[in-house]
């Protein structure tokens, strides 16, 4: 009996990885698993913002401001009242650092076009610079006007006013040979009736006071800045600035414009 009751070693040793695999399922849960969450994460607080130091930067009176025209003006069009538009060309630096980049832009408008007279004389323009806008939105009033400009034969004088090139001697010339040919062609056309040197004579009156009124009806050249034109503004007045305002990681090109100390007053 005892030798029927033993079971053999190796029925135990082929078991036993059943029971094994049995007893794991059985502490299995049933139905699809999922991997645990992630742990919950707190977002960084944002760099808190630098306090406003209110200080103020002055760009002074008498500063020279590079710009370049964005939309063309001529005496021809404009007339008071009329927007201009410009953008700086160079950087305004004080104390090594840039205050006004490149790219900032100008708005202001037409005080006066005058286009030039029948003859003889010289259209005139005059404009003012009054609003200047940052790249990043910032804008402040000023007060500026030309200096210079590199538009063909536009001159401008102390004041700011720019005139366009004269045609004194042109139109003088031009009614000399207008008269003439008008006169020339009422001649001819008078000789053709009965009394030829009756005739040749009234038309050459006729003619040449037709030729005078077309020269008299005339006008110089007008006074033209076309776009792009590159000018030079000048300061009438000191610009004060928000220094928490024009902090810049990108200042444009590298040239500069040197600012020089106001003269004295007297």
């Amino acid at each position: 009996m005892k030798l029927l009751c033993q079971r053999p070693p190796g029925l135990l040793v082929l078991l036993a990885p059943l029971f094994i695999c049995a007893s794991l399922q059985a502490q299995a849960p049933e139905g699809p698993q999922s991997d645990a969450p992630p742990p919950a994460t707190t977002p960084a607080p944002a760099a808190p913002r630098p306090a406003a130091t209110g200080q103020s930067i002055i760009v002074p009176t008498g500063t020279r401001i590079g710009v370049i025209l964005e939309s063309g003006i001529s005496t021809a069009t404009a007339k008071p009242g009329d927007s201009v538009y410009f953008r700086t060309s160079f950087p305004i630096t004080i104390n090594n650092k840039v205050v006004v980049p490149v790219g900032s832009y100008l708005r202001g408008e037409v005080l006066e076009s005058k286009r030039p007279g029948h003859v003889k004389g010289k259209g005139e323009l005059r404009i003012r610079l009054n609003t200047l806008i940052f790249p990043n939105g910032y804008t402040v009033d000023m007060n500026a006007e030309p200096h210079s400009t590199d538009a063909g034969k536009v001159k401008t004088d102390d004041e700011g006013k720019m005139t366009g090139p004269g045609g004194k001697g042109k139109d003088a010339a031009s009614t000399v040979t207008t008269v003439a040919t008008t006169a020339g062609a009422g001649s001819i056309i008078g000789g053709l009736g009965t009394d030829s040197a009756k005739g040749a004579a009234i038309g050459a009156g006729i003619g040449g006071a037709a030729g005078l009124a077309a020269v008299l009806l005339s006008r110089g050249p007008d006074a033209q800045l076309p776009r792009g034109s590159s000018m030079d503004l000048m300061l009438e007045r000191d610009l004060q600035l928000d220094a928490d305002q024009i902090q810049y990681s990108n200042v444009g090109q590298p040239s500069t414009v040197i600012l020089q100390p106001p003269p004295p007053s007297n």
